[in-house]
C-alpha cells in the first residue's frame, strides 16, 4: 500500500471499482437486480478500500452485500447463495501487513479468469479519472441498496455441515485441537464450524486470534512457513495437552496442520501431504456413501505445481483426476464446468495448503477444511491412528510421493528474465536442458512460450502466459520438477517430486535421498543462486 499507479491506495481502488463496475454493466445484464458481494478482511485500510468499492457499485443503482472482516472463501459463498452477479474480496491473504489487495469473483462463484479479467482490465484503463461522487462513502451508511443479510453465516455452517460424517463420535473424542487465527479473521468461523461438526471447542492461541494488522507475534503471518510461524501454537498445544494444530492465515482461505509425534516433536504437514490425507478422506467418505459407484463420474483436481498423489489414488480406485494451471481460480472454474455437465467434484487442492472440500464454496476454503481435518484425526485417533500414521498407509498403498518445494527471491525484474531466458537456451538458441548434472530429462513444458514436448506438436495443452515464468521438466527416472515466478511476491519458486512406483519398493527413505540429489543439481545448474544473486528462504 501507498502512493502511485502500481500501488493500493484510494485511487487505484476507485478506478479498479469503476472499471469494475463498467464492466459489469456491459455483461450482466440483471446487474441492478442480482447486485454483487462485497467483504474484507482486517487488514490496514482493508474497511477503507470495501466501503470506496460498495460506494461505486450503490452510485450507479446496484445492491451490495456489504460484510466485514469475514474469511475470503465467505465471498463466492455468498455469491453463489445469493446468486450475485460477482464479489469483490480485500484482502492480501498471508502477505507481509504493508500489503493488501483485490480479490473479484464471477456469479458462478469462481476467481475470474479469461475473458473477463482482459475484459475488466480493459474498462478500468477506460475508467481511471475518479467520478465526482467515488470519494465519498457516506452512500454506505444510508443507502437502501446496501445489504447485510444475518442469516448467510448461519448458512454457510449449514452447508459445510453436510461434509461432516460422524457427528456423534467427534463429540466423544480425546484429541484436543489447538488453534490459531495468525491475527487474521478465522477464529469465529472456525469456533462455529467446531460446533457444526459436533466437537468440543477448539483451544485458541489466545495471542493470535483476534485481529490485529500489525501480525506482532510472527516474522510471516503464513502458516506454510512451518515451525516459524507455529512457536506459539506448539507451545499452547503442549500446554493443555493438545496433539493437533489447525492454523488458518489471515483471511482464512489457507490451513496449516500439525501433529504431536509419540517422541514429543511436532510433525507439520506439507501441502502435499496434507492433500493426499484429503484425498483419501473424501474418497472414503464418498465410497461409505456409494459403494456401488464406480467413481466414473467422481473428480478431484490439483494444480500442476502439486503433489500427482490424487493422479495416483483415481488411478488405482477409478474415479477422475484434473490437472489445472497454477491456482485455485483455475480449479474452481473447471469444478463449476464439471458440475454443469453433472459431475460429481470431491477434493481440490494446491500445495500452498490450500483445500476445496465438496463444492461449497469453488475456492480454497481454510475453514471447511479445518472441519473436515478435525473429523479425520478424530476418526483415525478411534481406530488407534495418526494423521502420520495414515500418510504412510497412503502412500505404501499408492506409491511414495516425496516432494521438495522451496523457493529464493528476487526484487530485479530483469534478473529473473535473465535466468528463465538462459535456461531455455542452455543448449543454443530455442534448446532446452536434456540432462541437469547426471539426470535425464525427458519433457519440457514451458508455459510462458507455450511449448511442450511431450505433445506431438510440441504446444501445450494448458493455458499459457506471457506475463510470468514457469518450465516444468518431467525426468527419466519419473521426478517433477517445476520452476516459476510468483504471482504476488518477489520469488523463484521451485516444486519437485519424485514419485515411486509401489511395484518396484521404493522406501520413503530411498526415494527422499534421490530427490535431494535431484534438487541439489537443480539449484546448481538451473537456478544459480550465486550467479544471480537469489536470496534464499530462511526459516
Amino acid at each position: 500500500m501507498g502512493a502511485g499507479n502500481s500501488m493500493m491506495n484510494d485511487l487505484t481502488i476507485i478506478q479498479t471499482s469503476q472499471g469494475l463496475l463498467r464492466y459489469m454493466e456491459k455483461t450482466c445484464p440483471k446487474l441492478k437486480e442480482k447486485g454483487v458481494v462485497v467483504s474484507c478482511d482486517a487488514r490496514h485500510n482493508s474497511d477503507r478500500f470495501a466501503d470506496l468499492t460498495a460506494t461505486i457499485f450503490l452510485n450507479s443503482g446496484v445492491p451490495v452485500y456489504l460484510f466485514k472482516c469475514t474469511p475470503t472463501p465467505f465471498v463466492p459463498f455468498c455469491v453463489s447463495t445469493l446468486g450475485c452477479d460477482g464479489g469483490i474480496m480485500v484482502t492480501a491473504s498471508h502477505n507481509p501487513k504493508e500489503d493488501n489487495g483485490y480479490k473479484v469473483y464471477w456469479n458462478n462463484g469462481a476467481q475470474i479468469i479469461s475473458p473477463h479479467d482482459e475484459g475488466i482490465a480493459k474498462c478500468i484503463c477506460e475508467n481511471l479519472q475518479p467520478w465526482p461522487d467515488s470519494w465519498n462513502t457516506d452512500i454506505v451508511h444510508s443507502s437502501s441498496l446496501r445489504k447485510t443479510p444475518k442469516d448467510l453465516k448461519n448458512d454457510y455452517f449449514v452447508q459445510i455441515k453436510k461434509l461432516c460424517y460422524h457427528s456423534s463420535s467427534n463429540q466423544n473424542t480425546p484429541l484436543r485441537f489447538t488453534y490459531t487465527a495468525m491475527h487474521g479473521v478465522g477464529y469465529d468461523f472456525a469456533v462455529q464450524a467446531f460446533e457444526a461438526f459436533n466437537f468440543k471447542p477448539l483451544i485458541p492461541v489466545k495471542k493470535q486470534v483476534d485481529p490485529d494488522p500489525e501480525f506482532p507475534t510472527v516474522k510471516f503471518p503464513n502458516p506454510e512457513e512451518g515451525k516459524s510461524a507455529l512457536d506459539l501454537a506448539m507451545s499452547t498445544a503442549n500446554e493443555h495437552n493438545s496433539t493437533v494444530i489447525l492454523a488458518n492465515d489471515p483471511d482464512a482461505d489457507r490451513l496449516a496442520v500439525a501433529e504431536k509425534l509419540p517422541s514429543g516433536d511436532w510433525k507439520v504437514f506439507s501441502g502435499n501431504e496434507t492433500g493426499a490425507l484429503f484425498g483419501w478422506w473424501c474418497w472414503t467418505c464418498y465410497k461409505r456413501d456409494h459403494p456401488e459407484s464406480s467413481g466414473e463420474d467422481v473428480y478431484m483436481l490439483a494444480s500442476t505445481v502439486s503433489s500427482k498423489i490424487l493422479q495416483s489414488i483415481a488411478a488405482r480406485e477409478g474415479f477422475n483426476f484434473v490437472e489445472t494451471l497454477t491456482g485455485f481460480k483455475w480449479m474452481g472454474n473447471v469444478s463449476h464446468d464439471l458440475m454443469e455437465n453433472g459431475k460429481t467434484v470431491l477434493f481440490a487442492f494446491e500445495e500452498a495448503i490450500g483445500f476445496m472440500c465438496g463444492t461449497v464454496v469453488l475456492d480454497k476454503d481454510g475453514i471447511s477444511a479445518l472441519a473436515v481435518a478435525a473429523e479425520m484425526a478424530a476418526h483415525l485417533a478411534g481406530k488407534g491412528m495418526t494423521l502420520a500414521t495414515q500418510l504412510e498407509e497412503i502412500y505404501n498403498t499408492y506409491g511414495y510421493h516425496t516432494s521438495c518445494n522451496s523457493y529464493f527471491i528476487c526484487h530485479h525484474q530483469p534478473t529473473i528474465e535473465s535466468l528463465f531466458h538462459s535456461i531455455r537456451n542452455m543448449n543454443g538458441p530455442g534448446g532446452y536442458p536434456t540432462t541437469c548434472g547426471p539426470y535425464s530429462i525427458k519433457y519440457t513444458r514451458d508455459l510462458t512460450t507455450g511449448y511442450d514436448n511431450q505433445q506431438p506438436d510440441n504446444k501445450a495443452i494448458l493455458p499459457t502466459s506471457k506475463s510470468s515464468q514457469m518450465i516444468t521438466f518431467t525426468f527419466e527416472n519419473g521426478c517433477v520438477a517445476t520452476l516459476r515466478t510468483s504471482g504476488t511476491e518477489p520469488k523463484i519458486k521451485y516444486y519437485t517430486e519424485f514419485c515411486a512406483d509401489p511395484s518396484k519398493g521404493l522406501g520413503k527413505e530411498a526415494v527422499k535421498a534421490e530427490l535431494d540429489k535431484m534438487v541439489a543439481c537443480i539449484i546448481d545448474s538451473f537456478l544459480q543462486p550465486e550467479k544471480y544473486n537469489l536470496i534464499a528462504r530462511t526459516e
